[in-house]
Formats: structure tokens, sequence, C-alpha cells
């Protein structure tokens, strides 16, 4: 998912989103100084620097009207190499903080992404050092231990959201076990209003957008044709009673924290039989490079026999590959129609897209060289592009100019061939002069197998005083916030540029988004905030919102809810049934959606999804 037209997923996105467990004494004060601008990012005990096109400022003490460390327990640094990313001088200092302590952001009202990034150099086993972490007197992170996250001498990312109502902004720190101090190497905070996040581990990210969940026992028969142009190679698959128009889901690498969701779900829910393909999501873009996101949740997780979606429990054999990696390679096996493609970038990972952009054939050679690792090569059928935005600003603003991306995509082409797939999560943005006109989308159209404009997110509580609208709009509606803010305004305005419509899917968020201290039930009401969310405010799963704040109303082709002083925009079966009779009489490819873990356990949505396509 991406910014007030989208975000990924979105993370939302994106950036695991949270991972709770104890409790923490935050560092809490009250604020009136002037607000800082963010982001800010901070290299926690050492000078300011320029990696990977990204800017960090030397680290400080608090100040008011400032931002900084509150009470730093002491510093310390490694002249060790650090795995898992290519700015080892951005880990290599840190801070320490014992208890009581953190840091203080003095920043205007609103909703943030913070990123902790972080590294272990003392413990040499888990257990060692283990700390809890609140953000404004929310616990976010309880008992952490980065070792048994990631390992020594391994950059080990934590992203949370939060909501600042006093100016400003508290992360604090409290020891749970171990060492008498927790270690921090940097920090990134980033404004989340106007914008979803999506939230993830390893090297920062949200996507994703965002929040949002879902699973059978035969496989789908299918067949692939292949038809090629002089620039690229399409493939097709045909599935029963769904004509040839394919059926992708998200799979968020985070999920597998806070939210429990995991690969055997995809199967015990159902929806492995329904989907044509996987997106996992996502991988890391740095240095202009294609990169893991989460190595832990990625390929080293094990698996117990009851956890793992065939029954056999993962090895500790060397070379053996394990975590959401080798479960997606069991799936396959037991779904042989089933594809999978890596997605890279998201909501919170797309600002390396910038320096990628600067040299397409060497970031196209390192995404090749990370999908197809000997590792996992089996197990990705290609590669997605989640860029939020090409020429455009999401988190933050690129500058590559209009033909960036049609360079970009062209690289890949000509470098994963005719037999893989390739396939771009765009911007849904169908105003006049927006993000869809930012960049060369009609160019690029020959090199990808599909476009999948984010027709989510539209509107959303990062307008905190509304009005209320569905996020997800299919057509325009009397009163909707911002013209050109629905799914059909961008399928049009795509289409208009010369893209064909057997290139376009629709997409779908399992989740909700929503406000609270509304009166008004039909949407435009005011409101006073986000509506309280299960792992985030405003935001909430299908799977919740259809008991908890069942539909009241439907509205351009989407539904909408009033309960109490709430109000929730999310779709439903019955909505989804509408939008699916869209895609057929459009043309459109197929249809996709953000993501499994919000369908409910027995998936609703997705045959909802599966049926009318």
């Amino acid at each position: 998912m991406g910014d007030r037209t989208l975000s990924k997923r979105r993370l939302a996105g994106v950036t695991f989103l949270l991972l709770l467990i104890g409790s923490v004494v935050a560092v809490t004060s009250s604020n009136a100084n002037a607000a800082v601008a963010v982001p800010i990012r901070v290299n926690a005990n050492g000078p300011s620097f320029t990696g990977g096109g990204t800017t960090w400022s030397a680290d400080q003490a608090y100040t008011a009207g400032n931002w900084g460390y509150d009470t730093r327990y002491h510093a310390g640094s490694t002249s060790s190499a650090i795995a898992g990313t290519t700015d080892d001088d951005l880990y290599r200092t840190y801070d320490q903080f014992h208890n009581n302590a953190g840091y203080k952001f003095d920043v205007a009202n609103g909703s943030y992404r913070v990123t902790l990034k972080m590294v272990e150099d003392w413990a040499s086993a888990a257990g060692q050092r283990r700390f809890d972490v609140r953000a404004e007197n929310t616990l976010v992170l309880s008992a952490f231990d980065i070792f048994a996250a990631c390992g020594a001498l391994t950059a080990c990312d934590r992203s949370f959201t939060t909501t600042v109502s006093d100016g400003q902004l508290n992360v604090g720190f409290t020891m749970n076990g171990g060492a008498g101090y927790a270690t921090v190497s940097a920090v990134e905070v980033t404004s989340t209003t106007g914008g979803t996040t999506t939230t993830t581990t390893g090297s920062t990210s949200t996507s994703s957008s965002s929040t949002t969940s879902s699973t059978s026992t035969s496989s789908t028969s299918t067949s692939t044709s292949t038809s090629s142009t002089s620039t690229s190679s399409t493939t097709t698959t045909t599935i029963p009673g769904g004509g040839n128009r394919p059926l992708i889901g998200y799979f968020a690498e985070w999920g597998v924290y806070q939210r429990n969701y995991h690969v055997k779900n995809i199967h015990t829910s159902g929806s492995a039989a329904k989907l044509t393909h996987i997106l996992y999501a996502f991988g890391n873009v740095t240095n202009g490079r294609c990169a893991i996101g989460d190595a832990y949740a990625d390929y080293d997780r094990f698996y117990s026999a009851a956890e793992s979606v065939d029954g056999v429990a993962d090895t500790w054999d060397a070379g053996a590959l394990r975590g959401s990696f080798n479960q997606l390679r069991k799936l396959k096996q037991m779904y042989p129609n089933l594809k999978v493609i890596w997605s890279f970038g998201g909501w919170t990972w797309s600002s390396g897209f910038s320096q990628a952009v600067q040299n397409p054939q060497a970031f196209a050679d390192s995404c090749f060289q990370l999908v197809e690792d000997p590792r996992w090569a089996d197990v990705f059928d290609g590669i997605d592009i989640d860029w939020e935005y090409p020429n455009a600003c999401g988190l933050g603003c690129d500058t590559s100019g209009f033909a960036g991306y049609r360079n970009l995509m062209q690289a890949l082409r000509g470098r994963f061939g005719s037999g893989n797939l390739v396939t771009s999560a765009i911007t849904a943005d169908g105003t006049a002069g927006g993000k869809i006109e930012a960049a060369d989308y009609a160019g690029a159209a020959q090199y990808v197998d599909w476009y999948m404009p984010m027709t989510y997110d539209f509107f959303g509580p990062f307008d905190a005083d509304g009005p209320t609208a569905p996020h997800s709009p299919l057509t325009s509606y009397s009163g909707i916030p911002v013209q050109g803010f629905y799914g059909d305004a961008a399928i049009q305005k795509l289409r208009s540029l010369g893209i064909p419509a057997n290139k376009l899917l629709l997409g779908i968020g399992f989740y909700g988004r929503g406000w609270t201290g509304v009166t008004q039930s039909a949407p435009g009401g005011s409101a006073t905030g986000p509506a309280p969310g299960t792992y985030e405010p405003g935001t909430d799963d299908y799977k919740v919102l259809r008991t908890r704040c069942p539909t009241t109303g439907t509205v351009g082709g989407t539904a909408y809810a009033h309960c109490g002083n709430q109000w929730w925009g999310y779709d439903t079966p019955s909505t989804i049934g509408g939008k699916m009779t869209y895609v057929r009489n459009q043309g459109l490819r197929g249809a996709f959606f953000w993501e499994l873990s919000g369908d409910t356990t027995n998936g609703e949505l997705i045959t909802a999804m599966r049926n009318g396509l």
C-alpha cells in the first residue's frame, strides 16, 4: 500500500508491524516545544554520513525543541563486519540504555513510523540480552532478544507505528533479562500521516503498508502458454471456473511474528487451492541493489512438525533451508501449479529505487542473483517491483524523471528473460496530473506480465478529522472527498494511456480503515481521530471487523459500517462479488489482494474473489 492513494502494503503497510509481549516503563515528558521536521534519521553514537542515498545525522543528547537520546547509559562500537547490510558503519556504533531511558523527538501531533536499527556484538547465545520497548506508553517490543531474532553481528531492524498527541514522541527501553542495557545503532522516524505504512524487519520497510491477513487440499489444474513480442513474454494461467484470470495474494514477511500467520495457514484455510500466485512481501532495496528483508523470517526460522505446512519439521543440517522460503517450497510441492513471486520495495523500502534507477542493469543483475540464489531458486517464479512512487512522492520523494521507471523495468525483463514473471504494483492515483502521469507506465507495459494498480487506501484516518470515506471505492459517488480517488478512475486512466486491459489487475484490501468520534452514519462525517485497531490505530482486519463492526451501508461499490462512535470502510464478500463482475466486464487480467492474514480462517474473501472471477 502507499500514500493516501495506496500503501501496501501496504505496510501501508509495512512496514512485521508490531511485536508485542510484556511491559515496560516509558520515557515520558509533556512538551510544548517547536516541532522538528521528519524524517529524522539518527546515527547512534556515530557521525553524520550518507549511506544508500540516505542521510543520517550524528546522535545528540535531547534538548528542548529538538530530538536525541535521554539519559543514555553508555555508548559502544565494534570494528567487525556486519552481515545483512551494506551500511556497516551505521550499525557499528550504538547507544546503550538501561531502564526508563531512550529517545525524545519533538514532533507535530500525528502518526509516525519508528524503525530501530540494532546489532548484537556481545551476546553469543539467546537469552543473554533481552529488553522491552515502549512507544508513547504502548508496548511495541517485549523481551526482545537481538541474538535470538537475527544472530550475532547482523543488522536487525524492527519497525512500529505510534501516534503522538502531546507534541513529543517518546521511545523508552527497560531491561527484561540478561545484560543490563539495550543497544540501538540507529533510529528513523517518518510520518505516516497522509499515507499508509507497511512494516517489515531486516533493514526497514513498510508496504507494505499497513495491516491486514488468510489459505487446501487439492491443487488447481492449470496450463500455461507463452506469447512473446520483440521485447517481452507474457505467461497466461488458465484455471477451471476462472477463465485465464490470475488471483494473486500477498504474504507479508512480518506476519509470522505478532500475527502468527504462516504458510501453513494458506493451506488450512483452503486459500492455496484458489490462488494462482503468491506475492512474497518484501525484499529490500538498498544501495541500488536488491537485498534480503528479514533473514530470520525468510530462510532461518525453525518450523516444527506441528507448524510446518506438510507436517515435517525443519532440520539444522548445514545448508538446509528453513523459514518461510522452505515453507513456500513445500506449499508449491503440494500445489504444483501455484507460483510465487518475490516483491521488492513497498512503502518503506521504496527509497532505494532512486539509486537503483541510476544503474538499472546493475540493479537487475543483483535482483536476478538474489531471486535465483541456489538455496531457493526453485521457490520463486519471478520478481515484482513495488516502487512507491517513481518520479513522485511516497514516504520520500523521487526525482528520477519520467523515463526512470521504464528503464528499470526494461533492464529487469532483459535480465530475467521470458522464463520468469516480471510484474509491478503501481499507483492508482487517477487524478488529473497525479502519480500515474509522473512515470512512463505506458512505455514500461511491454516489459511486464501485468500491472497491479493498488486500488485501495484512497482514504483513511491519516485525515484524522475526516471526512469519513471508504478506503477502496470502485466508482465515484456524491461527496467523495477527492475526484479520481477510486478504482475505476485508475483503470480508465491507465487504459487511456494505451495499456491493454489484459495487463491490469484490480486490487482488493482484506482490511478496513476507520475513525472514532463519528456521529454521522453516512460517509462524509467528521471525526476526532483513528479508531482503535488490533495492530495499529485506524486499521483492522476484515476477520475482526465483520463481527466487531458489521456493515451498515454501501457506497461507490464498497461497504461501510457505523457502530457506536466508530466508522469503518471495508469490502465484504458481497462488494467483492461486484468488483469481480467489474473485472470480467472490463476484460481485466484478474485481481489481487493485500494480504492473506486479513481473511477469515476459512477464506471468506478469497472464496468470493475466486467465485467472482
